[in-house]
């Protein structure tokens, strides 16, 4: 039986056959705070601006079911933390922000609300459903992501921010 000189892990592996087929092995970026969205007033506003800050991110559009009962918890949550360092950004995908505004006429917002109409960051996130939301920590750093708004998990979803406000 031939003695086994060397062993690599299925990763190296794969990798270094696909550098000696020449395949490209394309790595997908992991959603982060280094994009731009627009305002209320169609101006550019950067996430980095949220830096430092414990960073709720939820994406979602006029007609999404879920998000009439996310919103409700979402100001509650930036009531409740933002002295604690809680920012709290919805990113609204609607083309049509009309759409989106007449949304908030019945269900307003008391946080940070931005629009993504071109759907680009949304992309970048790899976003599967609506809501969805991405908590990030004070350095950047993503650190929990959810798809959907369920009522029977607001206490799960508060523990996470005020474990990461904590830190």
């Amino acid at each position: 039986m031939p003695k086994k000189l060397f062993s690599l892990s299925s990763n190296i592996t794969a990798t270094l056959l696909s550098l000696a087929l020449g395949i490209s092995t394309a790595v997908i970026a992991a959603p982060s705070l280094d994009h731009t969205v627009l305002d209320a007033k169609a101006q550019p506003v950067s996430l980095q601006q949220y830096a430092g800050k414990v960073v709720y991110v939820d994406f979602w559009a006029s007609w999404c079911g879920p998000c009439r009962k996310s919103f409700p918890w979402m100001n509650a949550m930036q009531a409740k933390y933002q002295q604690q360092g809680l920012e709290v950004v919805a990113i609204n995908l609607d083309v049509d922000t009309a759409l989106a505004h007449e949304f908030l006429s019945k269900i307003p917002a008391t946080f940070n609300l931005t629009f993504n109409p071109e759907g680009d960051v949304a992309k970048a996130f790899d976003l599967q459903g609506m809501p969805s939301s991405f908590l990030f920590n004070r350095q950047g750093e993503l650190v929990q992501t959810h798809m959907g708004f369920f009522e029977e998990n607001i206490s799960a979803y508060e523990q996470e921010i005020q474990t990461l406000l904590q830190e």
